[in-house]
């Protein structure tokens, strides 16, 4: 990569000179770290999202976080001043679901390790949830997803099922999640190696980024080619990660857990590097002009 420089006021630390940004119809955010952090919006967000609807760009907000159901990151989303429909919105559990019906559609009864909003989310695509207190009833597939209401029990019984060999599918590799406040979230990766430690067991799939079906998804969606779309995230192992397995721009904002030393480190190169997400409106602006 070379040198970061100044575009206006804001400074790019790489842009590749082969990406056509002219031809951009949709750009697909992540969602914490890149647009807010936590509970709290970076400044510059509603700006950006201005800029896109002047350029009649569409976009879509993509998050690993399984913690809670589209139905509450839409009300987030609005709540924090944004414009949104269900339609904007795409989690890792949206991509469970698929997956699902995809490699298992005679299943109804599973464990979901997971929030009591996405276990109502599972609830209302037609699964019946076995519950740690069950005894007499056994799930035909256990679901592992970010549960910040996890307890001893409820991972007991998970890692249980598991080691029984039964089908097993986790919602995403994220070890931590972003957060604005003075702790540590420990994410659905952490608990995955907790399982395979106990169990000798990897999930069998896990549908969230970095798989490239989940973007793949979305330009099958709204018919895009891949130079009509690009990911835009503070992550290299997902959202990076996931532009590459899918061949679609990749653009690395340094507004959440990436460093310019992680990058390096990473051996990938995206064809954007920004500080945060109002260079690349910018730089639309500019290619639209």
């Amino acid at each position: 990569m070379s040198d970061s420089f100044v575009l206006d006021s804001h400074p790019a630390h790489y842009i590749n000179p082969m990406v056509d940004l002219s031809k951009i119809k949709r750009v697909v955010f992540d969602m914490d770290g890149t647009i807010y952090k936590g509970g709290t919006l970076f400044p510059f967000t509603p700006k950006v999202f201005e800029t896109l609807e002047s350029l009649n760009i569409e976009y879509t907000f993509l998050t690993n976080n399984s913690s809670k159901s589209a139905k509450d990151y839409l009300k987030k989303i609005l709540n924090l001043g944004l414009k949104a429909t269900p339609d904007n919105i795409t989690t890792s559990a949206s991509a469970t679901f698929f997956y699902l019906k995809e490699h298992y559609p005679d299943v109804k009864k599973i464990y979901v390790l997971g929030t009591a909003s996405l276990r109502e989310e599972f609830t209302d695509h037609g699964y019946e949830m076995i519950d740690e207190f069950n005894e007499t009833e056994e799930p035909e597939l256990v679901v592992v997803a970010f549960d910040t209401t996890l307890t001893y029990e409820r991972l007991c019984k998970a890692t249980y099922w598991i080691g029984q060999n039964k089908p097993y599918v986790a919602t995403h590799p994220d070890t931590v999640c972003p957060t604005d406040l003075k702790t540590i979230l420990v994410d659905c990766g952490a608990v995955q190696a907790l399982i395979e430690d106990v169990t000798g067991r990897k999930p069998e799939a896990v549908p969230g980024k970095p798989d490239k079906d989940m973007i793949i998804g979305i330009m099958d969606k709204y018919g895009l080619k891949k130079d009509e779309i690009m990911m835009v995230g503070d992550r290299i192992y997902t959202d990076l990660e996931m532009a590459r397995r899918a061949g679609v721009p990749g653009v690395l904002v340094l507004t959440g857990e990436a460093t310019i030393e992680t990058l390096k480190e990473s051996g990938l190169t995206p064809e954007l590097v920004l500080d945060d997400i109002s260079v690349l409106a910018d730089l639309l602006k500019r290619a639209k002009s």
